[in-house]
């Protein structure tokens, strides 16, 4: 089950946490860089973010989470984590979709980044309608590739 999810609920937060750092640990592996700054997150970052959250229920467990921003001109997705254990079953292209179609309004704007080296994502990104802009040096030899997509009318 795909709902809302309040991260400023303490308890709540440390379970994002707990998908969140084993994913990102393997995250930084593969695109060989550990500066991530969400490996950094405290409960205490979780529960005082301005982004919402949306999660990936299975068996009453948070086993995979979206967290976007909104502003004024468009959505940008912050986070889109699986749980190391539930990689590879197809729950971050659900999230993505459910974003996607029950989130997004009609004909708006959607960014997201991922390291440039990150494969699996920019797959993801890609076949899910989402364009490459660019690739954006964010640390000394090290890029995110930055893409967008405008949401459709269902």
């Amino acid at each position: 089950m795909i709902k809302q999810i309040n991260h400023q609920d303490r308890h709540t937060a440390k379970q994002i946490l707990d998908v969140q750092i084993p994913a990102y640990k393997i995250e930084a592996q593969i695109i060989g860089f550990d500066g991530i700054p969400q490996l950094k997150d405290t409960v205490e970052t979780i529960v005082t973010s301005t982004e919402l959250f949306i999660g990936y229920i299975q068996e009453n467990k948070l086993i995979a989470f979206l967290a976007y921003s909104k502003d004024e001109n468009e959505y940008q997705i912050c986070r889109l984590v699986v749980q190391p254990a539930y990689f590879k079953q197809g729950i971050a292209r659900k999230l993505l979709k459910y974003f996607m179609n029950e989130i997004v309004r009609h004909h708006e704007k959607v960014i997201v980044s991922t390291g440039a080296d990150n494969v699996p994502a920019i797959n993801l990104y890609k076949s899910e309608g989402f364009a490459f802009l660019k690739n954006i040096e964010v640390a000394p030899n090290f890029y995110i590739s930055l893409f967008e997509r405008e949401s459709k009318i269902n």
